[in-house]
C-alpha cells in the first residue's frame, strides 16, 4: 500500500468482488437524521463504502441516504452484518431479508456474521449465508470478531472460504497471529475501531509522528491500517471529521514509522471480548 491509494481505491476480495478499502463506519450513530446526514456527508467527500448492522438500529437511515444521495447504487458497497439472536438457518434467512427492506435494497454488497454465537448456532447462520450468497442476493460474505479457532471451524465446515474478517484493531491491538492467518487463508482484514474509539488519540508517539507529517493523530492512525493492507472504517457523524478521516491519501508513514506504530501494541481493546455471553464458545 502507498500514496497512490484514493479514497475509491479497492481490494479483490477471494472471490474477485473489488470492496473499497476505505469507508464509514456507523456504529453507535444515532437513528435518523444524525446517520443519514453522516453517510450523506461521507458519500459527498467520496467515500462509496458504508458499513451497518441490524443491531445498529440504523439501516434504514444508511437505506434512505443511499436512495437520496444521487449516487448509482452499484457504485456504492453496503455492508451489514447478522445479530446474534438470528444465528439458526430460517432466522438468519429472514434477518436478511428484514435487512434489505430496511434499507430499501435489492442486494447487500457484504454480509457478515456479527459476532461467534455458540458452535451450532454459528454453524447454521454461516449455512444460511452461503444460501443466500447462491442466490445471488449477497455479493460476498464474511464473519465478523472471529478468532483463528472459530475461522478454523468455518473452514473445517465449509469449501467456501469467508472474504472477510472484520474485527477491532489498531496500532494498540494489532492481533498480528490473526491477521497471519487471514491472509495465509485469503480471507480480507477489515479494521474496526482504528481510532481506538478517541482513547489513546493523545498518545505522545502518535503525537509525535502527526506534528512530523503534519497531520492529526486519527489521520496516522487510519494511514497505518492503510499501509497494513487493511480495510478500515473509521465511525464519525460530524462533516468536519467526516472529511478529516479521509484526508489520508496525501502523505505515507516510513516503514520505520510503521514499526513503531507496531510496537505500540497493548491488545487494548476498546470493544471487550466476551461483552456478550457465549459469543466465544
Amino acid at each position: 500500500m502507498n500514496q497512490t491509494l484514493s479514497l475509491t481505491s479497492t481490494v479483490k476480495l477471494n472471490n474477485n468482488v473489488e470492496m473499497p478499502v476505505f469507508g464509514l463506519g456507523t456504529f453507535e450513530s444515532e437513528q435518523g437524521k444524525t446517520t443519514q446526514n453522516a453517510v450523506l456527508w461521507a458519500l459527498e467527500a467520496g467515500y462509496r463504502h458504508i458499513d451497518t448492522a441490524a443491531v445498529y438500529r440504523n439501516e434504514q437511515d444508511v437505506g434512505a441516504a443511499i436512495h437520496t444521495c444521487g449516487i448509482p447504487r452499484k457504485e456504492i458497497f453496503v455492508t451489514t452484518k447478522l445479530w446474534n439472536r438470528d444465528q439458526q438457518y430460517d432466522a438468519a434467512l429472514r434477518a436478511f431479508d428484514h435487512s434489505l427492506e430496511m434499507m430499501g435494497l435489492d442486494y447487500i454488497d457484504l454480509f457478515l456474521i456479527h459476532w461467534p454465537a455458540p458452535g451450532p448456532y454459528r454453524r447454521e447462520a454461516w449455512r444460511a449465508l452461503q444460501h443466500i450468497y447462491a442466490q445471488g442476493r449477497c455479493r460476498a460474505i464474511g464473519v465478523s470478531n472471529y478468532t483463528i479457532r472459530h475461522l478454523k471451524e468455518v473452514l473445517a465446515d465449509s469449501a467456501l472460504v469467508p472474504a472477510v474478517n472484520q474485527f477491532e484493531m489498531s496500532p494498540f491491538l494489532t492481533r498480528t497471529a490473526l491477521v497471519d492467518f487471514c491472509r495465509a487463508q485469503g480471507i480480507q482484514v477489515e479494521s474496526y475501531s482504528p481510532l481506538a474509539r478517541g482513547e489513546k488519540l493523545n498518545d505522545p508517539i502518535v503525537h509525535s509522528l502527526a506534528t512530523r507529517y503534519a497531520k492529526t493523530p486519527a489521520q496516522v492512525l487510519i494511514r497505518w491500517a492503510l499501509q497494513k493492507g487493511f480495510v478500515v472504517i473509521p465511525k464519525s457523524v460530524h462533516r468536519e471529521r467526516i472529511i478529516e478521516n479521509a484526508n489520508v491519501f496525501d502523505f505515507e508513514l516510513t516503514a520505520q514509522d510503521i514499526a513503531t506504530l507496531d510496537g505500540l501494541n497493548e491488545d487494548f481493546h476498546t470493544i471487550r471480548p466476551g461483552f456478550m455471553q457465549g459469543e466465544w464458545d
